[in-house]
């Protein structure tokens, strides 16, 4: 991963006005969602805009899950407004688009940024996340939406250079989006650590973030500042773990769960591992990973431990009890639905997933999901 710095903002921003002081910043675009207004960040560029020579330039004009021509046009008011900072301000989304426009900013304006070859630029991309859960500050990894398809962009420079974790930016997050970014969070860590592409590396980033969510989890849920903290801390550790492991089945199988009934992702995406895990451990016989089915067998032994859990069969059911008790509504699907999701699951997703899922595999963890079978 590439050199990071990260900073506690500790109810000022000065460590930020020094980082910036640093590169010499003249312009900055900042990327960010519409709720900034009711962020203590927010006052504080319009400090910095009224007290120094840095000119500001607001692009907000993105919804969840992007848009390419959102995109397009943060890279028209990047290079007509002559910036050479980036500062993102927001959840998954607003990371994920100021990632593109820097990646894109260099590319040839009169062709598809998608179609044409990523050169590394140096543009500084400061991200100041205002969701723990996505850990998008730490990864290679941006999604966007070109024509209704998902466009999935990677490329190691597009790793922010700075990040500011601020405890207040997630003060005001509904109750809702608190728990299914945690549980986003969460999912990153789990996946991360049974992949196929695991390091010693991305396992010690998993254990490390999976043993903080659950140490701080309750106190998050009630908005301890101190906690807040350590779920931003968590969610990055995660997102460093996906970002060599990178996801499974649990996010290939819940992408269509998201668009289809409306819920949060790390909601969606939840309620897809609680019944993968249980189905991959009673499956070892199936595992893919070339390190073969005794180490499957103590990874999720390892997860297990880490969960504070004597056998690995203990740890999915303690994972179904935290969703039961966050008390996270399952969708009510149509009969029909099946073979729509089915059919949606990225084979891209499923090949780092440690235990071969056959489709009536699939059909058979939808119907656990959406019927409530435990």
């Amino acid at each position: 991963m590439a050199e990071q710095i990260i900073f506690k903002a500790e109810n000022n921003y000065n460590q930020l006005q020094i980082y910036l002081n640093k590169i010499k910043v003249k312009n900055i675009l900042l990327v960010c969602e519409s709720f900034i207004s009711q962020l203590q960040i927010n006052d504080w560029f319009k400090t910095l805009e009224s007290s120094s020579e840095i000119s500001l330039f607001r692009f907000s004009d993105f919804q969840t899950n992007p848009q390419y021509s959102s995109v397009v046009a943060g890279v028209e008011l990047f290079r007509q407004s002559k910036c050479d900072c980036i500062i993102a301000v927001g959840g998954g989304s607003a990371i994920d688009v100021a990632k593109c426009i820097k990646l894109f900013s260099n590319m040839d304006p009169n062709k598809n940024y998608l179609d044409q070859v990523i050169i590394p630029n140096n543009i500084k991309l400061i991200a100041i996340p205002t969701t723990a859960g996505t850990g998008s500050e730490s990864t290679r990894f941006a999604v966007i939406y070109y024509e209704e398809t998902k466009q999935s962009i990677s490329d190691d420079s597009c790793i922010p250079s700075f990040v500011l974790f601020d405890s207040s930016a997630i003060n005001t997050l509904p109750a809702y989006y608190r728990k299914a970014s945690m549980l986003d969070a969460l999912c990153h860590a789990i996946e991360s650590f049974w992949s196929v592409n695991s390091t010693e590396e991305s396992r010690k980033y998993s254990r490390q973030a999976l043993q903080c969510i659950l140490e701080n989890m309750d106190e998050y849920l009630r908005n301890d500042e101190i906690a807040n903290m350590f779920m931003l801390k968590a969610a990055n550790l995660a997102g460093r773990a996906i970002n060599i492991a990178q996801t499974t089945a649990g996010h290939a199988m819940c992408y269509k769960l998201t668009s289809f009934y409306g819920i949060a992702h790390g909601h969606a995406c939840a309620l897809c591992v609680a019944k993968l895990w249980g189905y991959m451990i009673d499956h070892g016989d199936e595992c893919i990973d070339p390190r073969g089915k005794l180490y499957l067998q103590r990874i999720f032994q390892d997860i297990a431990d880490a969960m504070g859990c004597s056998a690995a069969s203990e740890a999915p059911v303690i994972f179904q009890n935290i969703l039961n008790r966050l008390e996270l509504p399952v969708p009510c699907p149509k009969e029909e639905d099946y073979f729509v999701l089915i059919n949606s699951v990225n084979s891209v997703r499923m090949k780092n997933n440690p235990v071969k899922l056959s489709r009536e595999a699939i059909d058979m963890i939808y119907h656990q999901i959406l019927e409530g079978n435990y």
